[in-house]
């Protein structure tokens, strides 16, 4: 008896001792397995006692899920897709610690299951998406049922007012970290993930608001800022006592002023309203037709894993976009809140009508772009994998965690909506020169940079080729570049740099004139360690033309700091292309006679995106045909090949040396490179070991003292 008590104290100890384990590890690291996660998710706890940092984990404790858009792996990829995951969200270090009404956590509450995979829905009919300014009161009225709902809801509830207005501050505040990479932050803004995301922001808050309402037919309407129409802030937004009014705007900005899309902090510029209207439609007009002639112009430019954050921004994002956020802001509190700071912007009701004009404004450049390149929609997307297959978690009406896929964004017809049509005034409002603006005087021939700008500065900037004519016409260099190196904002406020072409006397310029290429803004950032060091891109084709000098050797940048402290870190002009994969290729002359080639494939920063597995095809030769292209599931990239001439059939396969007999020239370009896991690879080309990535390795013996340049 006295051995059965004992045994019995002995198991109702081990059972204390694993119940204690248990629950009091729970709130300490209830990430490290999936019973933690499940029981804190079935007795309602705070959810943000299971919202998992970098610190809670260690790499292999994190996993991603196992569908079909992801690398089943336990770590992202470096260089493929950006991947999201719950284990990797903690709180931001840049919430600003003097923000009004600071969210405790950014992250969303901890799903007691794993994400499922995104799944396109039954399409019936496709649903309309309207302008509020056509939609009337009733309708808009629904939206306004929509907003009190949501705020109705718990706040541990993903559907809540108060958890989907967190989404952008997860995203956008580096809440989420790259997984497998804590260093690095999950950025969706300066990008080219910047309008995949926020379509799947947007069409999921539109599921939930149908969902609440019971109105399977419920579309979100737009704010139609762009048109002369829809300039003024809606109406239905000004009543204070309305779900939609959010006291956090600029009284100042109120109807019946009209959305200024050139608008800062610093200046409030006394235009009149036909002149304000003239202005927003130049902007439009240079951001979406002139200025975004390619996909990396328009979306951002390439963001992948193991990529530090904010590479680049697109046109659009910088301006109408920031200038909007920032407009209906209010610039006297410490960050412009809510919409003029990106914590906080999802917060104003307002956000989600203005981000459905941005949405739709991303149709629009498509079906510009359609029509300017015969119908060819591989010009306005990338066919890049890192790309395509990022993805983002969103909750679903039903509560149900959903990963989504930059790919399964494209069609808004296969989400099932579409937007009716809108005049589109600023497609043809192309803008004018003014005359009388001197361009040269007091240019620097040249700047040591970095520089910090604390005044205007104007500087002599010399165009890749001496003269246009001179350079082909082909796909390789469908468009000359400004571009603004290393950007750095050196504080926590509000940024506007202007950059003018040609126009040393840029006051002279008239508003929206043709002189004014573009502008970088930067919401206000709170003052953390990580500052926003970015890129800027202009486009100068149609700008050069219209300025009359398409045939010159230079031209004269000036940069306007107009509000803030930056610093950048040069300037050039480059030829840019997205043939492959948005990057973009500056024209280099041919490699000389005589010069050494040593190309090694791991080297190349396009090989990280290359699968494990992948068999590579190499062109022996490029020819006067076209180059052989490997069908089946490929990767593609430019990378440099040589040939030698004229040698009849030069023995050119990849080996340690090629020693011809002949006095050769040595001709040099880009090719294409295709890597595929096909069974097969196309005729000529010459076949690799499996599972492996080998190195190609060309060196040329120099030619004799005869030899000749190429012509």
């Amino acid at each position: 008896m006295e051995a059965r008590n004992s045994l019995g104290v002995l198991l109702l100890f081990m059972l204390a001792f694993l119940a204690a384990t248990t629950f009091i590890s729970l709130p300490l690291t209830p990430c490290s397995n999936s019973m933690s996660r499940a029981i804190l998710a079935a007795t309602s706890l705070d959810p943000y006692l299971i919202s998992c940092g970098s610190g809670d984990t260690t790499q292999e404790e994190a996993p991603l899920s196992k569908d079909n858009h992801s690398h089943n792996n336990r770590t992202a990829r470096r260089g493929g897709p950006i991947v999201t995951d719950q284990l990797w969200c903690s709180k931001p270090a840049d919430i600003p610690q003097d923000a009004p009404l600071p969210p405790s956590q950014c992250c969303p509450p901890m799903s007691a299951s794993p994400p499922i995979n995104f799944t396109f829905p039954d399409i019936t009919q496709v649903r309309m998406r309207r302008p509020v300014h056509e939609v009337g009161p009733e309708y808009m009225a629904k939206y306004e049922r929509v907003v009190a709902l949501m705020k109705a809801l718990a706040k541990s509830d993903p559907r809540s007012f108060y958890q989907q207005g967190h989404i952008h501050c997860a995203y956008c505040s580096g809440a989420y970290k790259q997984v497998g990479l804590p260093t690095l932050p999950v950025q969706v803004h300066f990008s080219w993930l910047f309008f995949p995301f926020h379509r799947a922001y947007l069409y999921y808050f539109e599921r939930i608001a149908r969902k609440l309402l019971n109105d399977p037919e419920f579309t979100l309407p737009f704010w139609s800022w762009d048109i002369p129409e829809g300039m003024q802030i809606p109406a239905e937004f000004v009543n204070k006592t309305s779900p939609l009014y959010d006291a956090l705007r600029d009284p100042k900005h109120q109807p019946p002023n009209l959305a200024d899309l050139d608008f800062n902090w610093k200046v409030e510029k006394n235009l009149t309203g036909e002149q304000q209207i003239q202005r927003n439609m130049c902007i439009m007009y240079k951001q979406i037709v002139s200025g975004a002639t390619l996909p990396s112009l328009f979306y951002g430019q390439p963001y992948r894993a193991g990529d530090s954050p904010l590479p680049g921004p697109g046109t659009v994002e910088l301006a109408p976009h920031a200038n909007m956020h920032a407009w209906i802001g209010n610039g006297r509190y410490p960050n412009g809140e809510d919409m003029g700071a990106y914590y906080a912007a999802g917060r104003d009701p307002i956000f989600y009508i203005f981000h459905g004009n941005i949405d739709r404004i991303w149709e629009m450049w498509r079906d510009i772009r359609l029509a300017a390149n015969g119908n060819n929609r591989s010009k306005t997307v990338f066919s890049d994998h890192a790309w395509l297959d990022s993805s983002f978690l969103f909750y679903d009406e039903e509560a149900r965690l959903v990963r989504v896929t930059v790919r399964d964004m494209l069609d808004t017809e296969k989400l099932g909506y579409k937007y009716s049509k809108v005049a589109m005034p600023w497609a043809t409002a192309r803008p004018p020169r003014t005359p009388g603006v001197n361009s040269k005087r007091g240019v620097l021939k040249s700047v040591r940079f970095p520089v910090s700008l604390d005044a205007a500065m104007s500087v002599e900037v010399m165009r890749p080729d001496a003269l246009r004519s001179r350079i082909s016409k082909d796909d390789d260099a469908p468009e000359e570049v400004l571009v603004v190196e290393g950007i750095e904002v050196q504080d926590a406020n509000f940024v506007k740099l202007d950059v003018y072409v040609n126009a040393v006397e840029y006051h002279k310029v008239r508003p929206g004139g043709r002189e004014l290429a573009g502008s970088f803004v930067s919401l206000r950032h709170p003052a953390t360690e990580d500052r926003v060091k970015t890129t800027m891109r202009v486009a100068l084709n149609e700008l050069l033309e219209d300025l009359g000098v398409k045939e010159e050797t230079s031209v004269t940048v000036t940069i306007i700091p107009v509000t803030g402290k930056v610093k950048i870190g040069g300037l050039k002009i480059v030829h840019m292309s997205d043939r492959l994969l948005g990057l973009e290729k500056e024209k280099k002359k041919k490699t000389p006679c005589g010069t050494h080639l040593s190309a090694t494939q791991e080297t190349h920063p396009a090989a990280a995106a290359l699968p494990d597995s992948a068999r590579a095809a190499w062109s022996p030769e490029y020819g006067q045909r076209p180059l052989p292209r490997i069908e089946g599931p490929t990767h593609a990239f430019e990378y440099p090949l040589c040939r030698l001439s004229p040698c009849p059939n030069p023995p050119f396969t990849p080996s340690s040396s090629v020693s011809p007999s002949c006095s050769p020239r040595l001709h040099c370009r880009p090719v294409l490179l295709c890597a595929t896991d096909a069974s097969s690879s196309s005729p000529g080309a010459h076949r690799r070991p499996r599972h492996r990535l080998d190195v190609l390795k060309l060196r040329v013996k120099p030619p004799s003292p005869s030899c000749t340049e190429p012509p």
